[in-house]
C-alpha cells in the first residue's frame, strides 16, 4: 500500500519544482502564468497577485474546450510557462503531472506552496486586492488538525 507522501514523492520525480525564492526571481525577469489550484475559499482568502484560480478538482476539464469548466486562457497556454501553486506543494505536483500528460510543455510546481511563499515573506493579496498581513498568512497556513485526524503514532 502506498501512502500519500509516497505518491507525492513518486510524482515529483516526473515534474519540475522550484522554491519560493526561484519564483520571486522569475517574476522579476519575465511574465509567467500563475495557476493556483487551491479551492476557491482558499484563493479568496489569499493568493499571489495575478494568479488565476482553477481548483484541482476541475483542472482536467478546465484545460480542454467544450466543458462548463473550460478556461480558454489555460487551454491556449500549452506552450507558455506555467507555475502551478497550491498550499504546500503537493497538489501542484499532481497537477503538473496531469498537465504534462495533457500536452503542457512548460509547467513547474511551486515546492512548499504558498506556505513556503508566506514563510519567505513574499506578498499576497485577498480577493478584494487588499494586501495580506504576514501574521494573518501564518495563521491561515498553520495546520488545524483535530485529534481524530492524527494517526495512532501521533496521538497523545
Amino acid at each position: 500500500m502506498k501512502r500519500f507522501i509516497d505518491l507525492v514523492a513518486e510524482t515529483a520525480e516526473r515534474v519540475n519544482e522550484i522554491f519560493p525564492w526561484d519564483l520571486e526571481e522569475i517574476l522579476q525577469q519575465r511574465e509567467v502564468m500563475l495557476l493556483d489550484i487551491r479551492e476557491p475559499y482558499e484563493f479568496e482568502a489569499m493568493h499571489i497577485a495575478g494568479s488565476i484560480n482553477v481548483p484541482r478538482g476541475i483542472l482536467e476539464t478546465a484545460c480542454e474546450y467544450d466543458y462548463e469548466e473550460t478556461v480558454p486562457e489555460l487551454v491556449e497556454a500549452r506552450d507558455k510557462e506555467i507555475i502551478v501553486i497550491c498550499r504546500s506543494g503537493n497538489r501542484s505536483v499532481f497537477a503538473c503531472d496531469v498537465m504534462q500528460q495533457m500536452g503542457y510543455q512548460n509547467v513547474t510546481s511551486l515546492k512548499t506552496g504558498l506556505r513556503g511563499w508566506a514563510d519567505y515573506e513574499q506578498p499576497m493579496v485577498k480577493s478584494d486586492g487588499e494586501t495580506v498581513d504576514e501574521d494573518e498568512a501564518d495563521e491561515f497556513f498553520t495546520p488545524k488538525l483535530r485529534p481524530e485526524q492524527l494517526s495512532v503514532n501521533y496521538k497523545k
